[in-house]
Protein backbone atom coordinates (compact mmCIF):
# COMPACT_ATOMS: atom_id res chain seq x y z
CA UNK A 1 0.00 0.00 0.00
CA UNK A 2 1.50 3.35 -1.05
CA UNK A 3 1.50 6.68 0.79
CA UNK A 4 -1.15 7.97 -1.65
CA UNK A 5 -3.50 5.11 -0.71
CA UNK A 6 -3.13 5.98 2.98
CA UNK A 7 -3.88 9.67 2.23
CA UNK A 8 -6.97 8.70 0.19
CA UNK A 9 -8.24 6.62 3.13
CA UNK A 10 -7.67 9.52 5.54
CA UNK A 11 -9.56 11.92 3.24
CA UNK A 12 -12.43 9.45 2.77
CA UNK A 13 -12.90 8.77 6.50
CA UNK A 14 -12.43 12.43 7.41
CA UNK A 15 -15.08 13.64 4.94
CA UNK A 16 -17.54 10.99 6.12
CA UNK A 17 -16.82 11.88 9.79
CA UNK A 18 -15.86 8.24 10.50
CA UNK A 19 -13.57 8.95 13.48
CA UNK A 20 -12.74 5.34 14.33
CA UNK A 21 -11.44 4.49 10.85
CA UNK A 22 -9.87 7.94 10.48
CA UNK A 23 -7.63 7.45 13.51
CA UNK A 24 -6.83 3.90 12.39
CA UNK A 25 -5.84 5.17 8.91
CA UNK A 26 -3.62 7.85 10.48
CA UNK A 27 -1.91 5.16 12.57
CA UNK A 28 -1.29 3.14 9.41
CA UNK A 29 0.26 6.18 7.68
CA UNK A 30 2.52 6.81 10.71
CA UNK A 31 3.77 3.19 10.61
CA UNK A 32 4.25 3.39 6.83
CA UNK A 33 6.27 6.62 7.22
CA UNK A 34 8.54 5.01 9.82
CA UNK A 35 9.18 2.02 7.57
CA UNK A 36 10.04 4.26 4.61
CA UNK A 37 12.48 6.28 6.73
CA UNK A 38 10.28 9.42 6.86
CA UNK A 39 10.82 9.56 10.61
CA UNK A 40 10.34 13.33 11.09
CA UNK A 41 7.06 13.24 9.18
CA UNK A 42 5.92 10.26 11.28
CA UNK A 43 6.77 12.08 14.53
CA UNK A 44 4.82 15.17 13.46
CA UNK A 45 1.80 13.06 12.51
CA UNK A 46 2.01 11.15 15.78
CA UNK A 47 2.01 14.41 17.74
CA UNK A 48 -1.04 15.69 15.85
CA UNK A 49 -2.83 12.37 16.39
CA UNK A 50 -2.19 12.42 20.14
CA UNK A 51 -3.50 15.99 20.41
CA UNK A 52 -6.61 14.98 18.49
CA UNK A 53 -7.15 11.92 20.68
CA UNK A 54 -6.89 13.96 23.87
CA UNK A 55 -9.67 16.26 22.65
CA UNK A 56 -11.96 13.24 22.35
CA UNK A 57 -11.62 12.29 26.04
CA UNK A 58 -14.89 13.00 27.85
CA UNK A 59 -15.29 12.84 31.64
CA UNK A 60 -12.90 9.90 32.03
CA UNK A 61 -15.04 7.65 29.80
CA UNK A 62 -13.52 5.63 26.96
CA UNK A 63 -14.90 7.10 23.76
CA UNK A 64 -14.66 5.53 20.30
CA UNK A 65 -11.60 7.06 18.65
CA UNK A 66 -10.00 8.06 21.96
CA UNK A 67 -6.48 7.14 23.06
CA UNK A 68 -7.81 4.75 25.73
CA UNK A 69 -10.12 3.18 23.17
CA UNK A 70 -7.22 2.35 20.85
CA UNK A 71 -5.11 1.21 23.80
CA UNK A 72 -7.80 -1.32 24.75
CA UNK A 73 -7.98 -2.61 21.18
CA UNK A 74 -4.18 -2.80 21.03
CA UNK A 75 -3.95 -4.68 24.36
CA UNK A 76 -6.51 -7.24 23.19
CA UNK A 77 -4.67 -7.82 19.90
CA UNK A 78 -1.28 -8.03 21.64
CA UNK A 79 -2.64 -10.57 24.13
CA UNK A 80 -3.27 -13.03 21.31
CA UNK A 81 0.28 -12.61 19.99
CA UNK A 82 2.01 -13.34 23.30
CA UNK A 83 2.28 -16.94 24.47
CA UNK A 84 3.42 -16.02 27.96
CA UNK A 85 4.41 -12.95 29.95
CA UNK A 86 6.69 -13.76 32.86
CA UNK A 87 9.33 -12.77 35.36
CA UNK A 88 12.15 -15.16 36.19
CA UNK A 89 13.90 -16.23 39.38
CA UNK A 90 16.65 -18.04 37.46
CA UNK A 91 20.27 -17.01 37.74
CA UNK A 92 23.64 -18.33 36.61
CA UNK A 93 23.56 -20.96 39.35
CA UNK A 94 20.71 -22.67 37.44
CA UNK A 95 22.55 -22.81 34.11
CA UNK A 96 24.89 -25.65 33.17
CA UNK A 97 26.91 -24.74 30.10
CA UNK A 98 30.46 -24.25 28.87
CA UNK A 99 32.66 -21.54 30.44
CA UNK A 100 32.65 -19.70 27.10
CA UNK A 101 28.84 -19.48 26.99
CA UNK A 102 28.66 -18.31 30.61
CA UNK A 103 31.33 -15.67 30.02
CA UNK A 104 29.50 -14.32 26.95
CA UNK A 105 26.24 -14.11 28.90
CA UNK A 106 27.93 -12.48 31.90
CA UNK A 107 29.42 -9.71 29.74
CA UNK A 108 26.08 -9.19 28.00
CA UNK A 109 24.36 -8.70 31.37
CA UNK A 110 27.21 -6.55 32.66
CA UNK A 111 26.56 -4.06 29.84
CA UNK A 112 23.05 -3.47 31.18
CA UNK A 113 24.41 -2.80 34.67
CA UNK A 114 27.01 -0.42 33.24
CA UNK A 115 24.81 1.77 31.05
CA UNK A 116 26.06 5.02 32.65
CA UNK A 117 29.67 4.25 31.69
CA UNK A 118 28.77 3.19 28.15
CA UNK A 119 26.57 6.24 27.53
CA UNK A 120 29.24 8.56 28.86
CA UNK A 121 31.47 7.46 25.99
CA UNK A 122 28.60 7.18 23.47
CA UNK A 123 28.95 3.41 23.24
CA UNK A 124 25.93 1.32 22.21
CA UNK A 125 24.35 -1.13 24.64
CA UNK A 126 23.92 -4.65 23.24
CA UNK A 127 20.24 -5.58 23.22
CA UNK A 128 19.87 -8.17 20.45
CA UNK A 129 21.13 -11.67 21.25
CA UNK A 130 20.97 -14.78 19.07
CA UNK A 131 21.11 -18.26 20.65
CA UNK A 132 21.60 -21.30 18.44
CA UNK A 133 22.40 -24.98 18.74
CA UNK A 134 20.73 -28.40 19.16
CA UNK A 135 17.40 -28.73 20.90
CA UNK A 136 17.50 -29.20 24.66
CA UNK A 137 20.90 -27.57 25.21
CA UNK A 138 19.91 -24.56 27.30
CA UNK A 139 18.82 -21.78 24.91
CA UNK A 140 15.43 -21.21 26.55
CA UNK A 141 16.93 -21.59 30.02
CA UNK A 142 19.57 -19.00 29.11
CA UNK A 143 16.78 -16.54 28.20
CA UNK A 144 15.23 -17.10 31.66
CA UNK A 145 18.64 -16.50 33.24
CA UNK A 146 19.01 -13.19 31.35
CA UNK A 147 15.52 -12.11 32.45
CA UNK A 148 16.23 -13.17 36.03
CA UNK A 149 19.63 -11.52 36.27
CA UNK A 150 18.34 -8.26 34.77
CA UNK A 151 15.02 -8.43 36.67
CA UNK A 152 13.13 -7.67 33.46
CA UNK A 153 9.72 -8.81 32.27
CA UNK A 154 9.91 -11.26 29.35
CA UNK A 155 7.22 -11.78 26.71
CA UNK A 156 7.31 -15.07 24.80
CA UNK A 157 6.07 -14.58 21.24
CA UNK A 158 3.25 -16.87 20.11
CA UNK A 159 4.45 -17.88 16.63
CA UNK A 160 1.16 -19.62 15.86
CA UNK A 161 -0.66 -16.30 16.24
CA UNK A 162 2.09 -14.09 14.77
CA UNK A 163 2.33 -15.93 11.45
CA UNK A 164 -0.76 -15.22 9.34
CA UNK A 165 -1.91 -16.37 5.93
CA UNK A 166 -3.18 -12.84 5.22
CA UNK A 167 -0.80 -10.77 3.12
CA UNK A 168 1.19 -8.36 5.28
CA UNK A 169 -0.49 -9.41 8.55
CA UNK A 170 2.59 -11.22 9.95
CA UNK A 171 4.66 -8.04 9.65
CA UNK A 172 1.92 -6.00 11.37
CA UNK A 173 1.73 -8.55 14.20
CA UNK A 174 5.47 -8.33 14.76
CA UNK A 175 5.34 -4.53 14.79
CA UNK A 176 2.60 -4.63 17.46
CA UNK A 177 4.70 -6.86 19.74
CA UNK A 178 7.79 -4.68 19.32
CA UNK A 179 5.79 -1.52 20.09
CA UNK A 180 4.43 -3.09 23.26
CA UNK A 181 7.91 -4.24 24.34
CA UNK A 182 9.31 -0.74 23.75
CA UNK A 183 6.54 0.81 25.85
CA UNK A 184 7.13 -1.61 28.73
CA UNK A 185 10.94 -1.87 28.34
CA UNK A 186 10.83 -5.65 28.42
CA UNK A 187 12.49 -8.63 26.72
CA UNK A 188 11.00 -10.20 23.58
CA UNK A 189 11.79 -13.93 23.33
CA UNK A 190 11.28 -15.54 19.92
CA UNK A 191 11.88 -19.30 19.81
CA UNK A 192 12.20 -21.14 16.48
CA UNK A 193 13.35 -17.86 14.98
CA UNK A 194 14.19 -19.59 11.68
CA UNK A 195 10.44 -19.82 10.92
CA UNK A 196 10.32 -15.98 10.78
CA UNK A 197 13.79 -15.08 9.57
CA UNK A 198 14.11 -17.44 6.61
CA UNK A 199 16.75 -16.86 3.96
CA UNK A 200 15.27 -14.53 1.35
CA UNK A 201 16.29 -16.58 -1.69
CA UNK A 202 13.64 -19.20 -0.86
CA UNK A 203 11.33 -19.05 -3.90
CA UNK A 204 8.50 -21.06 -2.32
CA UNK A 205 7.09 -18.32 -0.06
CA UNK A 206 5.84 -16.05 -2.90
CA UNK A 207 7.57 -13.03 -1.35
CA UNK A 208 5.62 -12.90 1.93
CA UNK A 209 8.46 -14.16 4.17
CA UNK A 210 10.84 -11.82 2.36
CA UNK A 211 8.64 -8.97 3.53
CA UNK A 212 8.69 -10.39 7.06
CA UNK A 213 12.50 -10.47 7.08
CA UNK A 214 12.60 -6.87 5.85
CA UNK A 215 10.18 -5.88 8.61
CA UNK A 216 12.33 -7.56 11.28
CA UNK A 217 15.41 -5.76 9.95
CA UNK A 218 13.61 -2.42 10.33
CA UNK A 219 12.28 -3.30 13.79
CA UNK A 220 15.80 -4.23 14.88
CA UNK A 221 17.20 -0.97 13.53
CA UNK A 222 14.70 1.11 15.52
CA UNK A 223 14.67 -1.05 18.66
CA UNK A 224 14.84 1.05 21.83
CA UNK A 225 18.00 0.61 23.91
CA UNK A 226 15.75 -0.12 26.89
CA UNK A 227 14.13 -3.08 25.10
CA UNK A 228 15.73 -6.38 24.21
CA UNK A 229 15.28 -9.23 21.73
CA UNK A 230 16.40 -12.80 22.37
CA UNK A 231 16.02 -15.10 19.38
CA UNK A 232 16.67 -18.84 19.49
CA UNK A 233 16.85 -21.54 16.83
CA UNK A 234 18.03 -25.09 16.20
CA UNK A 235 18.69 -24.20 12.54
CA UNK A 236 21.01 -21.23 12.22
CA UNK A 237 21.69 -22.10 8.59
CA UNK A 238 18.05 -21.29 7.76
CA UNK A 239 18.25 -17.70 9.07
CA UNK A 240 18.87 -14.85 6.64
CA UNK A 241 22.45 -13.57 6.74
CA UNK A 242 21.39 -9.92 7.01
CA UNK A 243 19.40 -10.76 10.15
CA UNK A 244 22.34 -12.61 11.69
CA UNK A 245 24.50 -9.50 11.22
CA UNK A 246 21.98 -7.36 13.12
CA UNK A 247 22.48 -9.28 16.37
CA UNK A 248 24.96 -7.79 18.83
CA UNK A 249 25.87 -11.20 20.17
CA UNK A 250 25.55 -14.76 18.82
CA UNK A 251 26.08 -17.66 21.22
CA UNK A 252 26.40 -21.29 20.18
CA UNK A 253 25.05 -23.96 22.54
CA UNK A 254 26.33 -27.51 22.17
CA UNK A 255 25.63 -30.99 23.51
CA UNK A 256 27.15 -31.61 26.95
CA UNK A 257 30.52 -33.28 27.37
CA UNK A 258 31.11 -35.62 30.33
CA UNK A 259 32.16 -32.77 32.64
CA UNK A 260 29.04 -30.72 31.88
CA UNK A 261 26.84 -33.83 32.21
CA UNK A 262 28.24 -34.54 35.69
CA UNK A 263 27.66 -30.90 36.66
CA UNK A 264 24.04 -31.27 35.54
CA UNK A 265 23.66 -34.48 37.56
CA UNK A 266 24.97 -32.77 40.71
CA UNK A 267 22.57 -29.85 40.18
CA UNK A 268 19.64 -32.23 39.69
CA UNK A 269 20.55 -34.14 42.86
CA UNK A 270 20.00 -30.86 44.72
CA UNK A 271 23.29 -30.78 46.67
CA UNK A 272 23.02 -34.23 48.18
CA UNK A 273 19.25 -34.49 48.62
CA UNK A 274 19.41 -37.75 46.61
CA UNK A 275 22.19 -40.35 46.26
CA UNK A 276 22.97 -43.24 43.94
CA UNK A 277 23.18 -46.82 45.14
CA UNK A 278 26.35 -47.43 43.13
CA UNK A 279 28.48 -44.28 43.00
CA UNK A 280 31.20 -45.88 40.86
CA UNK A 281 28.75 -46.70 38.07
CA UNK A 282 27.79 -43.05 37.49
CA UNK A 283 30.80 -42.18 35.31
CA UNK A 284 30.02 -45.12 33.01
CA UNK A 285 26.36 -44.10 32.73
CA UNK A 286 27.42 -40.52 31.89
CA UNK A 287 29.68 -41.89 29.16
CA UNK A 288 26.75 -43.95 27.89
CA UNK A 289 24.69 -40.71 27.74
CA UNK A 290 27.12 -39.15 25.23
CA UNK A 291 25.15 -37.58 22.37
CA UNK A 292 22.12 -36.76 24.50
CA UNK A 293 21.13 -33.18 25.28
CA UNK A 294 21.01 -31.58 28.73
CA UNK A 295 17.23 -31.91 28.59
CA UNK A 296 17.34 -35.65 27.76
CA UNK A 297 19.85 -36.39 30.51
CA UNK A 298 17.96 -34.46 33.17
CA UNK A 299 14.61 -35.91 32.09
CA UNK A 300 15.86 -39.50 32.41
CA UNK A 301 17.51 -38.77 35.77
CA UNK A 302 14.35 -37.20 37.24
CA UNK A 303 12.33 -40.20 36.01
CA UNK A 304 14.87 -42.55 37.63
CA UNK A 305 14.51 -40.68 40.93
CA UNK A 306 10.71 -41.01 40.80
CA UNK A 307 10.78 -44.74 39.96
CA UNK A 308 13.35 -45.41 42.67
CA UNK A 309 11.05 -43.72 45.19
CA UNK A 310 8.04 -45.71 43.95
CA UNK A 311 9.99 -48.95 44.49
CA UNK A 312 10.31 -48.05 48.16
CA UNK A 313 6.55 -47.64 48.70
CA UNK A 314 5.43 -49.22 51.96
CA UNK A 315 8.89 -48.98 53.48
CA UNK A 316 10.26 -46.29 55.75
CA UNK A 317 11.95 -43.86 53.39
CA UNK A 318 15.59 -43.12 54.24
CA UNK A 319 16.68 -39.60 55.18
CA UNK A 320 18.48 -39.42 51.83
CA UNK A 321 16.52 -41.33 49.13
CA UNK A 322 18.61 -43.77 47.07
CA UNK A 323 18.47 -43.75 43.26
CA UNK A 324 18.80 -47.10 41.50
CA UNK A 325 21.59 -46.56 38.98
CA UNK A 326 20.35 -49.53 36.91
CA UNK A 327 17.03 -47.73 36.35
CA UNK A 328 18.80 -44.61 35.12
CA UNK A 329 21.06 -46.58 32.77
CA UNK A 330 18.04 -48.35 31.29
CA UNK A 331 16.24 -45.02 30.74
CA UNK A 332 19.35 -43.54 29.09
CA UNK A 333 19.54 -46.46 26.67
CA UNK A 334 15.81 -46.20 25.86
CA UNK A 335 16.20 -42.47 25.20
CA UNK A 336 19.08 -43.03 22.77
CA UNK A 337 17.13 -45.70 20.88
CA UNK A 338 14.09 -43.41 20.65
CA UNK A 339 16.19 -40.53 19.26
CA UNK A 340 17.84 -42.80 16.68
CA UNK A 341 14.40 -43.76 15.34
CA UNK A 342 13.42 -40.12 14.72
Amino acid sequence: MSQFNHIIDIAKYGLSNDQENLFSALNDLIEYSKKTNKVNFAIQLQSLLKDGLRKHQTNGLVKVGSENYFQKIEDREIGELILEKLTSDYGFENLVSTPKVKTQLEYFIKEHYSTDILRKYNLPISNKIFLYGPSGCGKTLASYVIAGELKKMMVVVNLGAIVSSKLGETSKNLARVFRKAAAEECIIFIDEFDSLGKIRDDNQDHGEMKRVVNTILQLFDYLSQNSMVIAATNQKEMVDEALLRRFDLSIEFSLPDNERARELVNLTLKNGQFKFDKIKSIDKIIECASGLSYYNIQKTLVTAIKRSLFNQTGKALPTIPIIKSAIWRELIEEEKIALEKK
